[in-house]
């Protein structure tokens, strides 16, 4: 059985394997790029990179409605779980940690960003996510963040699919994004993070191109609503 990679735009992203969902980064409402609304999404598990509005996004009324837990780092679980927010389902979790859901083991990576929660309130320090599902691959979630010589040792987890960041101005920009490649050096690269405002405008093809001629990855362009389908078990490339 095959897990379900779906890009629904900005940094969205809805996995599913097993029948289980999970859903990175929900910022739908809003989003000029959303491929779908809030309201028709019903993940198991939700999980927040950091508080910004393009990635904390509908995290609140999904998981109100849902009844979905919510991983997120410590900060922005102690804020989810105070008034007026007031979830019961959160796992403040921090870097280097990680926690196994049964279907889903989520660890906390490190990420250069920043990160505030609505208001201006301390948020913590940004993450990214490193997934490996029961039986599936491994996906690593690089979220908003800059090039770091770390994700070498993240790519030592033989990453079936990296989600990467391109957009530059607020993240890594095709240059770093294909450094981090290199690093990590995943079977598969999908490009996230960039085209949703003018100031983030790439040209993913372009990237893609250099991906294909100078490592060992395969790039997936995904345009908002599209998907991947990464087989399991999933034979990784050699090393």
């Amino acid at each position: 059985m095959s897990t379900h990679v779906q890009f629904l735009g900005h940094s969205c992203i809805l996995i599913e394997h097993h029948g289980k969902r999970l859903l990175i980064d929900p910022f739908l409402n809003g989003n000029p790029k959303a491929a779908a609304s809030a309201d028709t999404i019903h993940p198991h598990l939700i999980l927040v990179s950091h508080g910004h509005e393009d990635h904390l996004g509908d995290t609140i009324p999904i998981a109100k409605r849902t009844g979905a837990p919510v991983i997120a780092n410590f900060e922005i679980g102690q804020w989810l779980q105070a008034d007026p927010q007031s979830l019961e389902h959160v796992h403040g979790m921090q870097h280097g940690g990680g926690h196994d859901f049964g279907w889903v083991h989520v660890k906390l990576t490190l990420a250069f960003h920043g990160s505030t929660i609505p208001g201006g309130g301390y948020g913590g320090n940004p993450a990214g996510f490193l997934l490996k599902f029961k039986d599936g691959p491994t996906i690593y979630d690089a979220a908003d963040t800059a090039l770091f010589g770390d994700m070498k040792l993240i790519g030592e987890a033989c990453v079936d699919l990296a989600l990467l960041p391109i957009g530059d101005y607020y993240t890594m920009g095709p240059d770093d994004a294909l450094k981090a490649v290199q690093l990590i050096n995943p079977a598969r690269v999908v490009p996230i993070h960039y085209n949703t405002f003018p100031v983030i405008r790439q040209d993913p093809h372009l990237w893609a191109d250099r991906v294909q001629r100078e490592t060992k990855s395969t790039p997936h362009i995904l345009e908002p609503g599209e998907s991947l389908e990464i087989p399991a078990p999933h034979p990784h490339h050699s090393l």
